[in-house]
């Protein structure tokens, strides 16, 4: 099934591979006439001392010109194998690339990012080399042995017909090699992964690693890893050294003492040409050559089909990102006013655990709805659904009446605005982070928004000002300035709805003041939903739900909820060090 597929992407280069193998059977042909033409200057001319000048001359051009030939035609029809292998790869890393970009939030919830790595990087990597190293390999090397076959009956009848038995014992010898190194395979092929995803998860962690004093405890649990990966490695090895080359030889050598001993018993019969011999024995060697490199490559398919099995059970996952649902196909909802209403909505990541229970409530347009609540209270997951990163299971959320499957992707990113507590920059530059390619938005429009949430005063004294480049993860700026870099991005596209999570949690007091002023400036005519741990930030929010273990257990604004003297009233206390009495 997987090889059907691997198959399967060489279809739109049905006319350049009919070509290659054109040129690999008349390369074969080349080759194989080769060992007959000695056996005719043996036989005709070398035996019965028949030294006919321009006969000699004739075969010997003729002998070269196919060797010329052989080598002419093998290049141009690797050549041809090669073209379409890389562009086979390189069409199944897009592929598995932007089947990665379309999958759910849920999928990237229980599958390490050094795992995907691994498969976009190592995995089609040698998926590359089946194309290029096996397949070619093996359909050269399969024509070339009918080639060999069709040779030596035109010899001996008989003899080649024993020699058929070859077929079967070599297919055993590599279904048995396949079944037993495919185990090994996966085991190593597990393993790397494994190792990518612990060095995927040491480099984004440093700076923690660091400061506990973690290196010495990862540097154990790399250890471990790498050392069930090296012996993977020596297992394999193990295999390919019994049931590759040696097996194969042994196999040859048997077979060479049954032609010799059956040319022996022949020559107490009639006379045994000894160019037929020779050719006889050429054949044969060069039957045996091929049968060793395909056992040699059957290593790496085995290795490629692993990895191509690994490659495909990505590109058939199933959970994709939560779209546009089909009941409402060709409908095109508009968010206008920003009115966003949860009735009744129950939420479990595990489906079995709920992290929101029976949730609802209603933000009018224009106003700000915050949410609060201890760790693991359900503020992120309400984020989350509203954002349609996941599916619901119970309950309803609308969007200005509508339900929020009926939107297209579109028209929701467009619309809401995410600011997260931990802003995410791409490497290019600041201009690029702000517009994130989107041509409809101008240079000024960049610059204006920049003003708006007042990041244009920073950006300006940068050395190359808006052209400045920025780093992985934004590394060269302040988290404060990452900030609002993320602001400015997000106000850039005008949205409808402003989403914040956590937006002041990992910045200092002096940018503090910069970004609440922007985060005003920025709320003003937009419905807003805000997360926030520090109460101080949302005392003036029209509507704040407190959460507790999935559930809103108190509603209201800043000084009705400190009127009830409920979980809301103990939290501002504790914020306010127990100093101030609330109100």
């Amino acid at each position: 099934m997987v090889f059907r597929r691997l198959i399967g992407y060489m279809k739109p280069h049905s006319k350049t591979l009919t070509l290659a193998f054109s040129l690999l059977i008349l390369a074969t042909a080349a080759d194989v006439a080769g060992p007959y033409l000695i056996k005719v200057f043996i036989d005709d001319y070398l035996t019965p001392r028949n030294f006919d000048r321009n006969a000699l001359l004739l075969l010997g051009a003729g002998y070269l010109m196919l060797y010329v030939a052989s080598a002419f035609l093998n290049y141009y029809q690797l050549l041809s194998f090669h073209k379409i292998a890389q562009w086979v790869v390189k069409q199944l890393r897009l592929d598995v690339f932007g089947k990665v970009q379309r999958l759910g939030l849920a999928f990237f919830d229980r599958t390490p990012g050094g795992s995907l790595v691994s498969r976009i990087t190592n995995d089609t990597e040698a998926v590359k080399d089946l194309y290029i190293s096996v397949l070619s390999t093996f359909v050269q090397n399969i024509v070339f042995m009918i080639g060999v076959f069709v040779a030596m009956f035109l010899l001996d009848v008989r003899l080649a017909a024993m020699c058929l038995v070859l077929l079967p014992i070599l297919f055993a010898l590599m279904q048995g090699y396949r079944y037993l190194s495919s185990k090994v395979y996966h085991l190593q092929r597990s393993k790397l992964s494994v190792i990518n995803a612990k060095l995927n998860e040491s480099i984004q962690g440093m700076s923690i690693i660091q400061a506990m004093r973690q290196q010495k405890r990862l540097r154990g649990e790399f250890g471990t890893v790498n050392h069930e990966y090296y012996e993977a490695g020596v297992k394999s090895i193990k295999l390919n050294g019994l049931m590759v080359r040696p097996a194969v030889d042994l196999l040859y050598m048997l077979t060479l003492i049954v032609v010799l001993s059956f040319f022996s018993v022949k020559s107490f019969e009639s006379v045994v040409e000894i160019g037929v011999i020779f050719a006889f024995l050429s054949y044969l060697d060069r039957f045996f050559e091929p049968v060793n490199q395909m056992m040699f490559r059957l290593s790496q398919m085995q290795q490629a089909l692993v990895a191509a099995e690994r490659v495909f059970e990505l590109l058939d996952e199933d959970k994709w990102a939560p779209g546009q649902d089909a009941r409402f196909a060709g409908t095109s909802p508009q968010i206008g006013e920003g009115r966003i209403e949860f009735r009744n909505v129950t939420f479990s990541y595990d489906g079995r655990n709920d992290v929101l229970k029976n949730i609802s409530f209603v933000a009018e347009p224009g106003q700000t709805v915050a949410l609060v609540g201890h760790t693991g209270s359900g503020k992120s997951s309400i984020i989350n659904l509203m954002m349609r990163f996941y599916e619901i299971e119970q309950g309803e959320i609308t969007l200005d009446g509508a339900p929020l499957g009926a939107y297209t992707d579109e028209e929701l990113r467009r619309k809401m605005g995410l600011v997260l507590q931990d802003p995410f920059l791409f490497v290019g530059d600041v201009k690029q982070n702000i517009r994130l390619h989107n041509q409809d938005i101008t240079d000024e429009e960049v610059v204006e928004a920049a003003r708006f949430v007042q990041a244009d005063g920073f950006i300006q004294k940068l050395p190359h000002g808006y052209d400045e480049p920025v780093g992985e993860r934004g590394a060269t700026f302040s988290s404060g300035q990452r900030q609002l870099l993320s602001f400015a991005r997000t106000m850039a596209l005008n949205p409808k709805i402003l989403v914040l999570d956590e937006a002041t949690a990992s910045v200092d007091t002096e940018t503090e003041e910069a970004i609440q002023s922007a985060l005003e400036n920025m709320r003003q005519g937009r419905t807003t939903v805000a997360i926030a741990h520090r109460l101080s930030t949302i005392q003036d929010a029209d509507l704040i739900l407190v959460l507790h273990r999935g559930e809103i257990v108190e509603r209201g604004n800043h000084q009705e909820l400190l009127a009830m003297e409920g979980l809301y009233h103990k939290m501002y206390l504790l914020q306010q060090g127990g100093v101030e009495q609330a109100g």
